[in-house]
């Protein structure tokens, strides 16, 4: 196996189980190495530090798959999966049958996700090093989660950043069908794994439709940026008198009004307005008691930080505006390059704009399906603020 030798002094974060290993930090590595395969990590010293793949290609030039001496084979994958498997079917309620089944770097496998929505799986492979091992994962996953089929949706951005292609179709079994029903603590909905946006449905999001849901009686609700209408599901289910689900997408609202038929919704009091988010709240006169803004990522790189900022006070600040006295506020992000202290700083702003008094009850982050390792805290990137607004 190839070895990677750091730099003096560049190893500590290493030590600390931190996964990546950028550029910088490499001093030299054997010859004849190849991108995207298996590479031994070793101190100045050449003490063994780990096991990661390589891609010259990337500025996170190693991501480090174990700290330990061991084989990276079929065996392995197989562990990870089956302690994966054991932490979503602890905590999972039976009445759920969509959730993340491996989240990357937070289940020790960085770039690779996979996603259960019912008997299938959709899996991202998102770097370099993980498309080289697609084969002995795949025969994991067939041995661990025996789904019906496997469907890859490797078509994000990160991959291009890796020097890959987008894929896109059937992995192993059969195709998913076109409209695919999944569960969600007795809410059922439409999915699309083959077009859907992310890997077809935003689990991340699961356990503050949860909590919306448990807040939602006789209140009069606005769901922002909805969607499939996950939130807007939920509120119903909780009892709220009305519900508007706001998106721009025809196709998006197409699917919200079948989900509120699927869920036996009907009525004045559950419509869906096609319109941009931005527009709608400077125009519309309602106020409402429940509040959900769950926009798409603002920023998706470090120099668009400055731009989101004002992307994400705008629309809170608009929302502030349209919310009724003791009414609540969901607020969320999750864009990666905003963490939580300058989300916070963002909403601040926005509360001292509208003139309101707003306390923070809760701060959230993604379902427990989504677990951040503990040495990675970058992977943190959903953030969620639940405000009470005087």
């Amino acid at each position: 196996m190839i070895r990677v030798i750091l730099k003096p002094g560049r190893d500590k974060a290493v030590r600390a189980f931190h996964p990546w290993i950028f550029s910088g930090a490499i001093d030299r590595l054997d010859e004849g190495f190849a991108k995207s395969e298996l590479v031994r990590v070793l101190s100045d010293r050449e003490e063994f530090l780990g096991i990661g793949y390589f891609n010259p290609d990337s500025q996170i030039s190693v991501r480090m798959l174990t700290f330990k001496d061991e084989l990276i084979d079929d065996a392995f994958f197989v562990k990870r999966f089956e302690n994966a498997k054991w932490l979503r079917e602890s905590l999972i309620s039976h009445e759920t049958n969509a959730y993340r089944l491996v989240h990357s770097e937070g289940d020790f496998l960085p770039g690779l996700i996979l996603d259960r929505y019912g008997d299938f799986i959709s899996a991202q492979f998102l770097t370099a090093g993980m498309e080289n091992l697609k084969p002995i994962i795949l025969k994991a996953i067939a041995q661990v989660f025996q789904p019906k089929g496997v469907f890859d949706r490797s078509d994000s951005e990160t991959r291009k950043q890796e020097g890959l292609k987008t894929e896109h179709g059937v992995l192993a079994g059969e195709p998913p069908l076109d409209e695919l029903e999944i569960c969600e603590g007795g809410a059922r909905f439409q999915v699309d794994l083959k077009r859907g946006q992310k890997t077809g449905f935003f689990l991340d999001q699961r356990e503050n439709r949860f909590w919306v849901r448990a807040h939602a009686k006789e209140k009069r609700v606005l769901d922002c940026f909805s969607y499939a209408g996950g939130f807007s599901i939920h509120a119903a289910m909780g009892g709220a008198i009305s519900v508007t689900a706001v998106e721009e997408q025809a196709r998006a609202c197409n699917l919200i009004r079948a989900n509120f038929e699927r869920n036996q919704f009907r009525g004045e009091n559950y419509r869906t307005v096609q319109a941009d988010v931005f527009e709608f709240l400077r125009k519309d006169q309602e106020t409402y008691d429940l509040i959900v803004l769950d926009p798409p990522a603002f920023c998706k790189r470090r120099d668009q930080v400055q731009q989101a900022a004002r992307g994400y006070k705008d629309i809170n600040l608009q929302a502030l505006k349209r919310a009724r006295n003791g009414g609540l506020l969901f607020t969320s992000s999750c864009s990666a390059f905003i963490d939580a202290n300058l989300f916070q700083k963002i909403v601040f702003g926005a509360a001292k704009d509208s003139g309101r008094e707003v306390q923070i009850i809760q701060k959230t982050s993604h379902a427990f399906d989504h677990p951040i390792n503990i040495y990675h805290p970058e992977g943190e990137y959903l953030k969620g603020l639940l405000l009470h607004i005087l």
